[in-house]
């Protein structure tokens, strides 16, 4: 199974996606290790990607996702994968692949990247990535105001693992 955990910058992809992935005893990996130097400068910067700079970062996941699959590795995957049509393309195998979706007012997130270090995405991309965002509709959504370890636990309950 592949368990994808996407939202919007700051909603704890990588933190709940650790946490999940070390509790479950399975591989981790996070999407962002997949953008090109250029799409990293960019966000850097504070520009929004175009649907172009998305396309080869898009392609390079969905054949470690098919890749995976064919190894049967059990894998959380952090990924914004904040379009309909971005899941679409990743989740291969709905029967294999499970979408939870970490959700966030705009305060609260703002507020935990602005408190970030270390980290190249801007907090100026928010707004972009908040309009961006069309809420999965069959996903398993979590309210990222919880404590990291009750949101891993409400994840592995909800998918029953």
């Amino acid at each position: 199974m592949i368990i994808i955990v996407m939202g919007v910058s700051g909603s704890g992809k990588t933190t709940i996606g650790k946490l999940l992935a070390d509790s479950l005893e399975w591989e981790f990996s996070d999407a962002d290790t997949f953008h090109s130097p250029e799409n990293v400068e960019k966000m850097r910067r504070g520009i929004p990607l175009s649907e172009d700079d998305r396309i080869p970062w898009l392609q390079d996941l969905q054949t470690a996702i098919k890749h995976w699959l064919q190894e049967n590795k059990n894998m959380v995957l952090a990924c914004s994968a904040l379009k309909d049509s971005y899941r679409q393309f990743l989740v291969v195998d709905s029967d294999r692949i499970k979408l939870v979706y970490l959700k966030g007012s705009y305060e609260l997130i703002q507020m935990r990247l602005q408190e970030r270090s270390n980290h190249y995405m801007s907090e100026k991309l928010l707004g972009s990535q908040f309009s961006t965002l069309e809420e999965p509709l069959d996903s398993i959504s979590m309210d990222v105001v919880q404590p990291p370890q009750i949101i891993v636990q409400n994840i592995i309950t909800a998918l029953g693992i």
